[in-house]
């Protein structure tokens, strides 16, 4: 059996357990980003038997088992340049790295090239998974911003599938052209973010959503809806005597009520019974869920005066029963 052969035995013999280090890794960094209240989106891969198997041959390596290092990968894409080296400092601060980290924004006399920014961390795998060897599963970090995340994924399937010498040079070049505006894109949204935050009402209420998907996520990974959240809060911020303050005591909440909010949200959240089965209890899936049962908690009455006047009354008692309170 040649290098290759073995390999790829051995890989699907183990790809299972492949695909949960880098599962067990990515929940691992999602739960660090939002407690270090870093906005991102966190995904997790194992790679296809096929694209080992087809980089193997192409790569000619002696030993793919251990040369191909991105057998397991995770993925965390912020939402601007700004954010990257937060994220990498999370990624090298959470897990054990190994070697350095592959990060081409740092190369010099390159300054005249469209190339993809590289920013890559190979890192011993999250968990308990092991090879067959004992040793434990290593996975490779990307991180990205949305922007070249896009980029990224479009001209992998463009490009990469391809051989390079069936793509003509104009269209690769063209693809990279794209790079310039993906730059001038990420400095844009900076600049956005920054300048918001300057705009004292948009300031309370973004602050406020934001510490709460934070917290949220370290609840559930459920994806939630931004604009029923932007509504509900809208109301929430009515109910809040001291708005700049109250993201840390909301925190503190969290920390005090949290066999509580394990429990709501295990019995009404997104993958409960009462969600799945009834429609019901849609705001359990919503991070400003973690402000209603703070509001039930300490202002129930101005809350529900609040509510009735806006929102639908019938949301708000879902809430409360989820809560186990009464109004």
């Amino acid at each position: 059996m040649n290098a290759v052969d073995g390999a790829l035995a051995r890989y699907r013999r183990e790809w299972s357990r492949v695909e949960t280090a880098a599962k067990l890794t990515a929940a691992h960094l999602r739960r660090r980003a939002a407690r270090a209240k870093i906005s991102c989106e966190v995904s997790y891969r194992a790679k296809e038997v096929g694209s080992f198997v087809a980089k193997a041959t192409h790569k000619e390596y002696a030993d793919p088992w251990s040369q191909i290092t991105d057998k397991s990968g995770v993925r965390l894409v912020v939402q601007h340049g700004g954010l990257l080296d937060p994220a990498l400092d999370l990624v090298t601060a959470s897990l054990t790295v190994v070697g350095q980290p592959e990060d081409d924004r740092l190369i010099l006399g390159a300054e005249d090239r469209l190339q993809y920014p590289r920013l890559h961390v190979q890192v011993i795998a999250s968990g308990d998974q092991t090879s067959e060897d004992g040793k434990p599963y290593e996975c490779e970090i990307q991180i990205r911003t949305e922007a070249t995340d896009l980029w990224a994924r479009m001209s992998h399937k463009l490009m990469y599938k391809a051989e390079t010498s069936a793509v003509p040079s104009d269209v690769r070049r063209s693809l990279y052209r794209l790079i310039a505006l993906i730059e001038l894109y990420d400095l844009e949204v900076r600049r956005g973010v920054e300048a918001l935050a300057q705009y004292p009402d948009v300031a309370q209420s973004n602050r406020l959503l934001d510490e709460a998907e934070h917290l949220f996520r370290t609840f559930t990974e459920h994806e939630s809806r931004r604009d029923l959240s932007e509504e509900v809060v809208d109301v929430l911020l009515k109910t809040i005597p001291d708005p700049a303050t109250y993201p840390d005591r909301l925190a503190a909440f969290a920390d005090v009520r949290k066999a509580d909010l394990e429990r709501a949200y295990a019995d009404y959240g997104p993958n409960s019974d009462h969600f799945l089965s009834h429609g019901r209890y849609v705001l359990a899936s919503q991070p400003e869920s973690l402000i209603i049962f703070e509001r039930l908690t300490s202002a129930k009455m101005l809350l529900q005066g609040r509510w009735i006047d806006e929102l639908p009354e019938s949301m708000l008692n879902d809430m409360a029963d989820a809560w186990g309170v009464s109004l």
